[in-house]
């Protein structure tokens, strides 16, 4: 598991409670030194958080390998290491805890390190950093997942498979999105040793298979598309590999033909020669409604005409939030909106609109680009979004997509502040029973 580069940790940072009641807010840091050290070298932590908090060095309190110390305790130890790969978690006493939301933590950190002259004693690392805090509401009507996508340039460099699992887990999410191709080393022949990781990985964390990302590239041979049985094998391939990994989902990326995504025609025929393979392996083919394809589109109507025709239930709808899109997305370097994509300006669909197509819905991908300090999404409204979901009657995954600055480790963040957007909204629906698509397909 890999650590972020900055002292103060995004993952870990929560109320703690007591007793039925909450006494105080913890946090984890990394070693800052270029070593590890013995913990009896910890001189305290300085904490301040906003109008909130402001103790001292010696009132936090330190746990290691499941053991919690004050500082004097920690003066006493001879067998106590802090090593550089490990954190360490530094519990504040605040009856009653912090408010949910986005907090700024300063804190100073005090190491005593014997080869530098005493007069310049202890070494003092200094760092703030703003980290959300999630609100102890349960999310309403809703289960929570993250796409591992939204970590997409952290992930293989400064993130591995653990690091992603366990910021997941840190939010109260439950579910787990991967991309075939992006997340399974060996693919689509994933030695047995990941596998086993993998599963290790999620019972550690207490996360769930969702749904698996797969492509169906039509445009594979230069000079020729695919054949549908071409398609149709490529589609199995990641059946039976979703299904190895314990996938109820199957999200299929087909190559497109036109502007506004319109499938290449070979799509009906390669889902339909794995209708019964999906069936037996209990997974629903799912292909996304994503901008700037809207709700009321023809390429909607065909993958409908399909579940009514063949009245299957391994075949339905993936709505990816983008396509309620209603503020444009910032202009990049380089970019101008004559030269980019028209749909980065948003498609404005209304939500009202799922309720045309909501028993078809069984998985929503909720993408975001940039949620900023005061919990504001700058391009999803999220309120009319949730309440028309809920209204359909949908109880099933939000899985966070974050598709916003890839600067690194600035995903973490603002996954945090979407959950915490999300459960804020949901908590206060009112619970309806118009229509619940439950995962019975298995």
């Amino acid at each position: 598991m890999l650590l972020e580069r900055s002292i103060i940790q995004s993952v870990g940072f929560r109320n703690v409670r007591q007793g039925g009641r909450v006494t105080g807010f913890q946090f984890r840091v990394r070693m800052p030194s270029y070593r590890g050290m013995a913990a009896s070298l910890i001189d305290g932590i300085a904490v301040r958080v906003g109008n909130h908090v402001d103790v001292g060095p010696e009132v936090p309190q330190w746990t290691f390998e499941g053991r919690t110390f004050s500082r004097a305790e920690l003066w006493e130890c001879s067998d106590l290491r802090w090593p550089l790969e490990e954190t360490a978690t530094v519990t504040v006493p605040l009856d009653g805890g912090l408010p949910p939301g986005i907090h700024e933590i300063s804190v100073e950190l005090r190491l005593r390190m014997s080869y530098i002259p005493l007069v310049h004693q202890p070494s003092v690392f200094r760092e703030q950093r703003v980290i959300t805090l999630a609100p102890p509401e349960d999310g309403g009507p809703f289960k929570y997942g993250v796409s591992l996508y939204s970590f997409m340039g952290d992930y293989g460099t400064v993130m591995d498979l653990e690091t992603a699992l366990a910021s997941i887990e840190d939010i109260g999410a439950t579910g787990v999105e991967i991309l075939g191709e992006g997340h399974v080393p060996g693919y689509p022949n994933p030695s047995t040793q990941w596998i086993d990781n993998w599963f290790r990985l999620l019972d550690r964390y207490s996360l769930e298979p969702t749904n698996y990302g797969s492509w169906i590239d039509t445009r594979l041979h230069p000079g020729r598309g695919l054949t549908v049985q071409e398609g149709a094998q490529a589609l199995h391939r990641d059946l039976q590999l979703a299904h190895r990994l314990g996938f109820p989902f199957v999200r299929p990326k087909i190559g497109v033909v036109s502007d506004d995504l319109v499938p290449d025609p070979i799509w009906r025929g390669a889902v339909e020669r794995n209708l019964d393979v999906a069936h037996e392996l209990g997974i629903v083919i799912c292909p996304e409604i994503h901008s700037p394809t809207p709700i009321r589109h023809p390429v909607v109507q065909e993958y409908i005409e399909l579940i009514e025709r063949t009245g299957t239930e391994n075949f339905g709808l993936l709505i990816d939030t983008g396509i309620f899109q209603d503020r444009p997305i910032p202009l990049r370097d380089g970019e101008s909106r004559e030269t980019r994509p028209a749909f980065f300006d948003g498609i404005g669909v209304d939500p009202a609109d799922l309720a045309s197509i909501a028993k078809y819905v069984v998985f929503v991908q909720a993408k975001f680009h940039d949620i900023n300090d005061r919990l504001e999404d700058q391009q999803i409204p999220w309120s009319p979004v949730l309440k028309a979901l809920n209204e359909t009657g949908y109880g099933g995954y939000l899985s966070s997509e974050y598709e916003g600055e890839r600067t690194a480790w600035r995903a973490i963040e603002q996954v945090r502040r979407q959950h915490t957007i999300l459960r804020a909204i949901a908590s206060g629906l009112e619970p309806t029973n118009t229509y619940q698509k439950e995962e019975n397909h298995a």
